[in-house]
């Protein structure tokens, strides 16, 4: 069954503690998980920033709801008890509690400042809207839209611009990644044109203990096995044992395959994993805003 939202789970995580002990977090999340039938490799999905487990964000943000409504209460870092007002709602609801139970409660309404999950204001009548995504799913959701829509943009400029443009962003975009020395060593090392691509030999390091072979075709139909067989002939006669091949189109099946089985060392770039690269290193791109997201720290907050 698939991952229960973070609503489905706050009834089933208050019922867990319905006997007035001390419960853990990490506990709850594996008597949960049995509960609803939620497999390991299923606890281990991540969010879209890869940065937290879905599952754990889910019941995470079960138990901060059911804090701000004063259902449970923090007893140390990690550590969650039913309180008297929570054992009457699960009395009263006989375990099914979600957003809409929870608004009735003073403190709750008081806890959320007035908005709701998307950040509109609540009804006057005391509703609340309905969601399955926890703020960290809705703010990670819309930033990979945003970075997959400006991949997009930049992948259209790539395509538009100069070869001899094309060949100044791979050389800045390797730099960036720390290959070829410096702009002007990365420059004069590849600095040959032709076939509306780019040829040449790159530093691996500042020091060139190694060197990588490049060649970057600015190309619109895909790349096949033949021109990875053929860049891969290029790399033996020059004693070469890496290589990237980068295009602004994208690699058949085959010429993955070919370039996963020999024993030459060859990484291809395909126009996403370009523009990806674009946004991760900052090429081509402006910061338009940043958002620091911050949670409460429990040692601080600690008396012991």
């Amino acid at each position: 069954m698939p991952i229960p939202d973070f609503q489905t789970l706050m009834g089933p995580l208050l019922s867990l503690a319905e006997n007035g002990s001390d419960h853990s977090f990490r506990e709850s999340q594996d008597v949960l998980a049995k509960q609803f039938d939620v497999s390991d490799e299923e606890r281990r999905i991540l969010l879209p920033s890869g940065r937290a487990q879905l599952f754990t964000n889910r019941v995470g943000w079960a138990k901060t709801h059911l804090k701000m409504a004063g259902l449970i209460e923090n007893r140390a870092r990690g550590i969650f008890r039913i309180t008297e007002r929570g054992a009457e709602v699960l009395r009263k609801t006989k375990g099914k509690v979600d957003l809409r139970t929870l608004q009735a409660e003073p403190g709750y309404a008081l806890a959320r400042s007035g908005q709701s999950e998307d950040g509109e204001k609540l009804k006057s009548d005391g509703k609340i809207a309905e969601t399955s995504r926890t703020p960290s799913e809705v703010i990670e959701t819309a930033y990979q839209e945003v970075r997959k829509n400006t991949a997009v943009d930049l992948l259209q400029r790539i395509k538009t611009a100069s070869p001899e443009f094309f060949e100044r962003l791979v050389v800045e975009l390797l730099v960036k990644m720390g290959y070829g020395g410096t702009i002007k060593d990365a420059g004069r090392a590849i600095g040959r044109s032709g076939d509306e691509g780019i040829d040449g030999i790159i530093k691996e390091d500042r020091l060139g203990l190694d060197t990588i072979y490049i060649q970057a075709k600015r190309w619109e139909q895909t790349v096949g096995r033949p021109e990875i067989q053929k860049f891969a002939g290029a790399l033996q006669g020059m004693r070469a044992k890496k290589g990237v091949f980068i295009t602004t189109s994208d690699f058949s099946a085959e010429a993955k395959s070919f370039a996963d089985k020999i024993d030459l060392k060859i990484v291809l770039l395909g126009g996403v994993e370009v523009s990806e690269l674009m946004i991760d290193y900052d090429l081509g791109v402006a910061r338009l805003a940043s958002y620091e997201v911050k949670r409460v720290d429990e040692d601080y907050f600690s008396e012991e």
